[in-house]
């Protein structure tokens, strides 16, 4: 089961209502923290997610609303007695910044930090368990950037209990059933995989593409995603700022999602001049119906 939750939705300009960039995926209760605005760590304790269960950190781009968050959030994890190391992905020039701050602050940590460069040119697995893996999403911004796609693997096949009683399988050809494989029985009739096995859930995926002008390549990497979650800064009457800072306008959005075949669409990274986001809600739903905006502290489950 995939899982999100918004820790904050606002662009640079920081809000008495909204924090900067930042949210949690959660896959089966393996959580991953994405971008780490401002105030990320208190976020957490709001939504009751515990920072020591963190098992990686993906940052999308070194701009100082996606990252000014971390190094207290490491800092912190220090003072909880953390040991298991923690994977960070970001973008150059992360390591050079990652020394400073342990040369300067923390030099004794406590625990590791291995940090992966993210080439933001490429659209390659980054990471890889058994049961998921995550791909970098090549961004336009202002400067390097990489959105992410967390993509489960599909559940192994499951052979129906009532199948095996039917035909008395025996071990061997409950496992030969579990690798897809058709069923010979003693007496040599051929049960076919599909009428022993089910898919127990179907793999879902999850893209986070935020800072970024409108890209039609990127609507193409995330094809068939089941939940997008894309910038909308702007409303389309300023587009054109839009395009010279490196961002999106909510009907851009909605067409990335639209042209992707996206199941749904999360809006987020609202610039502070809209005080109440529904017009960027309306333009996207105008491309895009399956739109919602990104509300921080609420979780959506992706099916």
């Amino acid at each position: 089961m995939m899982k999100v939750t918004i820790l904050g939705s606002s662009s640079a300009k920081p809000s008495a209502e909204l924090h900067p960039s930042a949210q949690i995926v959660n896959i089966d209760e393996q959580y991953f923290l994405v971008d780490a605005g401002e105030g990320v760590q208190q976020q957490m304790f709001r939504c009751g997610i515990n920072p020591l269960k963190l098992r990686g950190i993906f940052i999308s781009h070194l701009h100082g609303d996606h990252v000014f968050g971390l190094f207290p959030l490491l800092s912190t994890l220090g003072l909880y007695g953390r040991v298991m190391p923690l994977r960070i992905f970001a973008p150059q020039p992360f390591g050079e910044i990652l020394q400073g701050f342990l040369h300067y602050f923390e030099s004794r940590l406590g625990y590791e930090i291995e940090w992966t460069e993210v080439d933001t040119t490429a659209h390659v697995p980054i990471f890889e368990s058994k049961c998921f893996e995550v791909w970098s999403l090549p961004l336009r911004h202002s400067l390097r950037a990489s959105g992410f796609l967390f993509r489960e693997k599909p559940a192994a096949l499951n052979v129906d209990k009532f199948k095996i009683e039917r035909y008395g399988l025996n071990i061997c050809q409950i496992v030969a059933a579990k690798r897809g494989e058709d069923v010979i029985l003693d007496d040599g009739t051929v049960i076919p995989n599909s009428e022993l096995t089910y898919i127990p859930r179907r793999a879902v995926s999850y893209a986070y593409c935020s800072d970024t002008s409108f890209s039609a390549k990127l609507a193409e990497r995330v094809r068939g995603v089941d939940m997008l979650y894309h910038e909308a800064t702007y409303a389309e009457d300023s587009r054109s700022v839009a395009a010279e800072r490196g961002h999106s306008t909510a009907s851009q959005a909605a067409e990335v999602a639209r042209r992707a075949g996206a199941g749904r669409l999360l809006i987020g990274h609202f610039s502070s001049r809209y005080k109440e986001p529904q017009i960027l809600l309306q333009e996207a739903r105008a491309v895009f119906a399956e739109t919602e905006i990104a509300v921080e502290g609420r979780t959506y489950e992706i099916k």
